[in-house]
């Protein structure tokens, strides 16, 4: 398969839509981001490389880490995780309280924010530094040293992070969280502040497409573990628009509200879109439309 052509065909395809949404104005860090920006990359097996648009530009992935935190809570503590968070779409805002309050302080799932804050808790009780293991884990995966942390999002978070904050104090209420909440909210906002380019979020994303096999050839997850996070990316990932993103797309995906979306085809390779602008979910109004356009030129979806 020609992957160059391709991802040429889909940025002529959908550049009417570049530009579309708004940026994520509750993250001042992120609003003033220039919003006709989009880049695309597909990486395959063998971790080949292959780029159209703005695909080296790095930007702030926000809530695709989220899927990274799982796979390594997965990976050092098993799935003892899932006794504190579910894995069930939500159908709310990925910032309600709502659902908590009637379901005992445990998140329906681990890509809304409490069940995102439940993870990186879990992964700071087993690494001791959860936001620099998963720096690092993303650096030798993108194979890329200078992956980073963006301390200006990181403060901007931060600053505007009262609702992340209620959420961590509740659950800790119901005792689903172990660790300071303090301590908590700060890795989980310099987590979110990783900036990747679309070429190093396709490589790192590469041990889903290969079954939990990392860059190195070692064993990140089981098969079966590998599986379970590309069910609940395809069920869960796209916020509370899962569901058309699943009838659209085909694939396990993770947005993030920098305009970031990370998908994966199961033996075959890893895709990363990226625009800025989002549609009133959160998601990158033309990072959707491009995968929807590579999936319907390629055939290739898990169903």
């Amino acid at each position: 398969m020609d992957y160059q052509a391709l991802l040429e065909q889909v940025a002529t395809d959908i550049a009417p839509l570049i530009g579309s949404g708004t940026t994520a104005e509750y993250i001042p860090a992120l609003a003033s981001v220039d919003p006709r920006q989009f880049g695309m990359a597909i990486a395959d097996l063998d971790g080949n490389v292959y780029g159209v648009g703005d695909w080296k530009t790095p930007f702030s992935t926000q809530s695709i880490t989220k899927v990274f935190a799982l796979a390594l809570a997965l990976a050092e503590g098993g799935d003892s995780l899932w006794e504190r968070v579910g894995r069930e779409p939500s159908g709310n805002p990925f910032n309600s309280l709502v659902q908590l309050e009637y379901e005992n302080g445990i998140p329906r799932n681990p890509f809304i924010n409490a069940g995102a804050l439940v993870v990186t808790d879990r992964l700071q009780t087993l690494t001791g530094d959860a936001s620099s293991e998963l720096l690092r884990f993303l650096r030798e995966e993108s194979q890329n040293p200078d992956v980073a942390f963006d301390p200006e999002v990181a403060a901007s978070e931060q600053e505007h992070g009262d609702r992340n904050a209620a959420l961590a104090h509740f659950m800790a209420a119901y005792g689903n969280i172990d660790n300071p909440v303090p301590m908590l909210l700060e890795h989980y906002f310099w987590q979110c502040s990783i900036e990747l380019s679309c070429a190093d979020l396709a490589r790192a994303g590469l041990f889903l497409a290969r079954h939990g096999l990392r860059a190195d050839g070692s064993r990140l997850l089981t098969r079966s573990e590998a599986k379970q996070v590309n069910a609940v990316m395809l069920t869960c990932g796209t916020y509370d628009a899962a569901g058309e993103f699943a009838y659209r797309v085909g694939l396990p995906g993770k947005s993030g509200v920098g305009g970031g979306i990370v998908a994966v085809v199961p033996g075959a390779c890893t895709l990363a879109a990226w625009s800025p602008g989002l549609d009133p979910q959160g998601n990158s109004v033309a990072a959707v439309a491009a995968l929807d356009r590579f999936t319907t030129l390629t055939g290739l979806s898990v169903f």
